[in-house]
């Protein structure tokens, strides 16, 4: 028997993540909030045993472009990445890997998308 190393939902770390429309091209905007749905469906597989995803539109950019909680408590980067070293993530990487991936799933969107 096997036994998952899942942290319980409240102790997962949560990254809101918010994602510029203009990424989608010049009618970016159009596309950002079903791209935001494809994307959250997308990112359940990516470390799901102590991430959380959520990604929203960045309309406002006076917003950062990346927030991390746990149980609802928000972190600033020096406890995010604390927090990723139990894991034996760097903030850096995570974040580099996270848009990186975000790139892919643009691409997947937009050739999935197209009339």
């Amino acid at each position: 028997m096997t036994t998952s190393r899942a942290l319980p939902q409240e102790k997962k770390l949560t990254v809101l993540c918010r994602i510029e429309p203009g990424c989608l091209g010049p009618d970016g905007v159009d596309h950002i909030e079903s791209f935001c749905r494809f994307a959250n469906q997308e990112l359940k597989k990516v470390d799901p045993d102590y991430i959380k995803w959520i990604p929203l539109p960045r309309y406002d950019k006076s917003l950062s472009e990346m927030q991390y909680s746990v149980n609802n408590k928000q972190l600033n980067r020096e406890k995010a990445a604390k927090y990723l070293s139990h894991f034996q993530s760097d903030l850096d990487d995570f974040e580099e890997h996270f848009h990186d991936k975000v790139s892919l799933l643009i691409n997947d969107f937009l050739s999935n998308n197209r009339e």
